[in-house]
C-alpha cells in the first residue's frame, strides 16, 4: 500500500493493474448465471446510496479517533442502532468499514476517504453524486438517450447550480475533491516550467493552477472564471493575494479570454458541452492566443477498446446533465481543427486523464 494516497506508481504498473481489474469482473460474470450477474449490477445503485447515507451521517468522522461499539456509534451519528448495523453490514461486506471480533466498528482504507479531513477526501463528491438532485437527473436517462440531450429542466445544469447556493457550493467542493485525485499525475506528465504565464480557463477555485505555480516557481498564473466564482479567490488561493504570482480575471469563456499568455489551460471544460458550443469556446480562446502560445486540454480521452473505462460513465453523466460528451483522441483532433487548432500530442497520465496539447493552425 502506498504511504501517501496522493502519490502514484509508474504508469506501466497502473495499466497492468487496470487490465487485471478488468479481467476479474469479466471472469466473475462468466462463472455465474447471466441473470445473477445482471442483478448484481442493478444492486450497485443501492450500494452507492448506502455509501451516500454513510457520508451524510458522517460515520467515518465519528470513527476517526478509533473503533466504537454499535450503541456508542449510533448515539454519535444520531441513528437507530439496529438500522445503523444493517447499513454497516452491507458496507463492511464491500470493505467500507470493518466490524471487529469484539463487535466494534472501525475504519478501513476505503472508509478513510469518507472523512472530511482525510488527505484525499471524497466525502463531498459522495454527497453530491448521491444527492436527490443528481439522482433525479439520472432517472431521465431514457429521455436523454431518445432525444440526445438532457430533458429534465429548461435551464442548463450550470444555471441550476448557480441558482441554488447550497447545491452550487456542494458541487464546487465535490469537483475540487475529484480534481485532487489526478493532480500529481498531471504535474508529473507535463513540464509546466516551459511557460512564463499560464491562463486557467474556467479554473474554479484554482487548485490546479496553485499546484502548477508551486511546481514552476518562475511562472505566473491567471485564474479566469465567472465573476461569482472568482469573487473571493484571494481567500482560498494564496497566490492570488497581493504580491502573489496569480492575477484573477472575471469573465465568460463564451465571450473572451485574457490575452498574451504562453499557455491556456482548460481542464474538464470541453466535455461539458456539445460540439458547437465547445468549438465556440475554443475559438474564443484562440482569438486571445499568440501564434506561439499553447493550448492544454485535460480530459478523459475515450480509448478505442470496449473494456470498462471511467470515461464511459462520465460520458453518460454529461448526457443527462449538460448535453456534453467524452471524446476519443480522433474526435478531439477534429474538434480542435474546426476551431483553428492543430493537435500536437495526447499524453496519458497514470490517472484516467490525458493532456492534449495543441497550437493555433496557420
Amino acid at each position: 500500500m502506498l504511504s501517501d494516497p496522493r502519490k502514484s506508481p509508474p504508469r506501466a504498473v497502473i495499466r497492468t493493474v487496470e487490465r487485471i481489474r478488468d479481467v476479474l469482473p469479466s471472469l466473475h460474470r462468466r462463472l455465474v448465471p447471466g441473470h445473477f450477474a445482471l442483478l448484481e449490477m442493478v444492486a450497485a445503485g443501492w450500494l452507492s446510496q448506502a455509501i451516500h447515507a454513510a457520508a451524510v451521517l458522517d460515520i467515518a468522522g465519528a470513527l476517526a479517533d478509533g473503533p466504537r461499539d454499535g450503541a456508542d456509534l449510533a448515539r454519535a451519528v444520531g441513528a437507530d442502532e439496529d438500522a445503523l448495523h444493517r447499513l454497516l453490514r452491507l458496507l463492511a461486506g464491500h470493505g467500507i468499514f470493518a466490524r471487529r471480533r469484539d463487535g466494534r466498528y472501525a475504519l478501513t482504507p476505503l472508509a478513510q476517504a469518507l472523512r472530511a479531513d482525510a488527505p484525499v477526501s471524497l466525502r463531498d463528491a459522495v454527497l453530491f453524486y448521491g444527492s436527490a438532485e443528481h439522482r433525479d437527473r439520472w432517472t431521465h436517462l431514457v429521455d436523454a438517450v431518445r432525444t440526445g440531450r438532457p430533458t429534465v429542466h429548461a435551464d442548463t445544469f450550470f444555471a441550476r447550480i448557480r441558482g441554488d447556493r447550497a447545491l452550487g457550493e456542494l458541487f464546487e467542493r465535490a469537483m475540487v475533491s475529484i480534481d485532487g485525485l489526478g493532480q500529481e499525475p498531471l504535474l508529473a506528465a507535463h513540464d509546466f516550467t516551459r511557460y512564463g504565464t499560464i491562463v486557467d480557463i474556467g479554473g474554479g477555485r484554482g487548485a490546479l493552477l496553485s499546484a502548477i505555480l508551486r511546481r514552476a516557481p518562475d511562472c505566473r498564473g491567471v485564474l479566469f472564471d465567472l465573476p461569482e466564482v472568482v469573487a473571493d479567490a484571494p481567500e482560498w488561493m494564496p497566490e492570488a493575494r497581493p504580491g502573489g504570482r496569480c492575477t484573477v480575471v472575471a469573465g465568460s469563456f463564451f465571450d473572451s479570454a485574457p490575452v498574451g499568455a504562453d499557455a491556456y489551460l482548460l481542464k474538464h471544460i470541453l466535455h461539458d458541452w456539445p460540439a458547437e458550443r465547445a468549438v465556440h469556446i475554443l475559438r474564443t480562446v484562440r482569438a486571445a492566443m499568440s501564434p506561439e502560445a499553447r493550448l492544454l486540454l485535460i480530459e478523459l480521452v475515450l480509448p478505442g477498446h470496449i473494456r470498462p473505462h471511467p470515461g464511459n460513465y462520465i460520458d453518460l453523466e454529461m448526457l443527462v446533465h449538460t448535453g456534453g460528451r467524452e471524446r476519443t483522441e480522433s474526435e478531439y483532433r477534429a474538434l480542435l481543427a474546426d476551431a483553428g487548432f492543430t493537435l500536437v500530442s495526447c499524453t496519458p497520465t497514470v490517472s484516467p486523464e490525458n493532456i492534449l496539447e495543441a497550437v493555433p493552425a496557420p
